[in-house]
């Protein structure tokens, strides 16, 4: 079991990031969150295997079409054994 925190910087509120990382992440089966933070950022935490929380951190890179991501931070934590995922 893998965590990753990620806080990704740019046009990335009011473009359905947050949606859009719900929806890929019951795809791909990792449990965790995704917020919009008052700084215009959003931050994020998927738990995992290494390969399914690889594949959300790299998604985040990206984002939706509409959205403009210019740079993420990534943290590695310690797994809380997170169940679901969900929007905060």
């Amino acid at each position: 079991m893998t965590r990753r925190r990620v806080v990704v910087h740019g046009r990335v509120q009011g473009v359905y990031f947050r949606g859009s990382t719900l929806e890929r992440a019951q795809q791909v089966g990792v449990n965790g969150w995704v917020r919009n933070r008052s700084d215009g950022t959003v931050e994020a935490v998927f738990e995992g295997s290494a390969v399914q929380v690889a594949e959300m951190v790299r998604y985040c890179r990206e984002g939706p079409s509409w959205a403009r991501v210019d740079r993420i931070e990534e943290f590695e934590e310690t797994p809380e054994d997170l169940a679901g995922f969900g929007i905060r």
